[in-house]
């Protein structure tokens, strides 16, 4: 039985064992298992021509990650999903994987997903995931971490401005994507708030 006065994020309903090897399993497999649907995600994809940056599903699986593994698993899955990538693996967007995809235009958003999920799961942990109204600013901030950190990467790699002229990072890397991660910050924290809900019931 979950107990629910005690401060937990939604993986705690899965109990913590005592055994530290039974414990590291279970974490490992939580980091794995959330790695793994960003990289499923991923795959939901739309390529915009005129940006590097294409429009994918992986922001509702880091949201997803922070909220439901707290602080440190949340970050950690998403460092395994950028490593994972980087060695070689199809994790990214289009299957792809090795080195150069990994340190590309898009790394800044790949190490604004650590961060965000770090985030969000910092806000999970004193319970701001539980109802949609708390819910809905700790996934905002999420994905505002993501579009800062990949902005200012994005501008590095293509050597342009962040915010100024014709062609710059934020109508490149931000602006058309702000619909689209609306729906997705939408979904996630309905989907938390959802579950807590049925949970407490």
């Amino acid at each position: 039985m979950i107990n629910k006065t005690q401060t937990l994020v939604l993986s705690d309903i899965w109990p913590k064992p005592q055994a530290r090897t039974q414990t590291i399993i279970r974490n490992a497999t939580l980091v794995v298992g959330f790695a793994l649907l960003t990289a499923i995600c991923a795959q939901i994809r739309i390529p915009l021509g005129f940006t590097p940056v294409p429009i994918t599903g992986q922001t509702f699986a880091v949201l997803l990650a922070g909220a439901a593994l707290g602080t440190r698993l949340g970050a950690l899955s998403q460092l395994t999903y950028w490593v994972m990538g980087l060695i070689g693996l199809p994790f990214y967007s289009n299957a792809t994987g090795g080195w150069s995809a990994g340190t590309g235009a898009t790394m800044g958003y790949m190490i604004g997903f650590i961060f965000a999920a770090a985030a969000v799961g910092h806000l999970a942990e004193r319970k701001h995931d539980r109802q949609f109204i708390t819910s809905l600013p700790a996934m905002l901030l999420g994905s505002a971490i993501i579009y800062t950190c990949g902005a200012v990467w994005l501008a590095h790699s293509l050597n342009i401005a962040v915010s100024t002229g014709e062609d710059n990072a934020i109508s490149l890397g931000v602006a058309p994507f702000l619909i689209g991660d609306l729906i997705k910050v939408l979904l996630a924290a309905a989907s938390t708030s959802t579950i807590w809900q049925v949970i407490k019931n």
